[in-house]
């Protein structure tokens, strides 16, 4: 087993909230264990430049406190990959940004990648891995932050959203914000649609599995 620190950016007491993404990673990679935990006095998460800013620092600080606590990577699950450079600096383990993971594997995919946004705009490193391949974004009516996700009334907003960019011609949709996971909307997605849904909580336990993969064999 391979211990892995996932660091969330919603501040939250809620236990079973906080450890949605490491559940969801443990039941698709048994071989990872999570450790979650969640950078202080950001109760919407990041939604915009600001929240990003000062939330770098705050991952920072985390990701290091987790490299000593024993965990063997590090996951920021948020497709804005905040600190993501900033923490590599930092730590001498794996450190892998949402945001470029789903990214990466969407072009694995395909190359008319759809984006289901959370903001206005597609999260940076998420267009500038995309490239040429980026077609177009939705932000869905009446989601603002990432707890606009957890009201059962927006899946169908989510759902009309994504049809929206496959009838733009998108063969790949990349779920940009990893509150996507929280809800579980991308196999309803792609039961819908027909076509790959990148979740980007997966896609960065994927590339988590990969630079760890020869400590499991060691």
């Amino acid at each position: 087993m391979i211990k892995v620190g996932i660091i969330r950016v919603l501040t939250t007491r809620d236990e079973d909230l906080l450890n949605a993404h490491g559940r969801l990673i443990e039941s698709h990679f048994p071989q990872l264990e999570t450790v979650s935990r969640c950078i202080q006095d950001q109760p919407e998460g990041i939604h915009d430049e600001h929240t990003k800013q000062i939330a770098v620092p705050k991952v920072v600080r985390l990701g290091r406190e987790m490299e000593a606590e024993g965990v063997k990577a590090l996951i920021i699950s948020c497709a804005d990959d905040p600190g993501l450079d900033e923490l590599r600096k930092n730590v001498k383990i794996p450190v892998i940004g949402a945001g470029s993971a789903a990214a990466s594997l969407a072009l694995s995919l395909g190359r008319r990648i759809g984006v289901l946004t959370l903001t206005e705009g597609t999260p940076e490193p998420v267009k500038k891995i995309l490239g040429n391949s980026f077609l177009a974004d939705i932000k869905t009516e009446g989601v603002m932050t990432t707890l606009d996700l957890l009201d059962e009334k927006r899946k169908t907003q989510l759902i009309s959203s994504a049809r929206e960019l496959k009838a733009k011609g998108a063969d790949v949709i990349l779920l940009s914000c990893t509150g996507y996971a929280t809800i579980g909307i991308a196999q309803e997605l792609k039961q819908s649609l027909g076509i790959p849904i990148v979740d980007p909580v997966l896609a960065s336990a994927m590339a988590t599995w990969y630079a760890t993969s020869a400590l499991t064999q060691s």
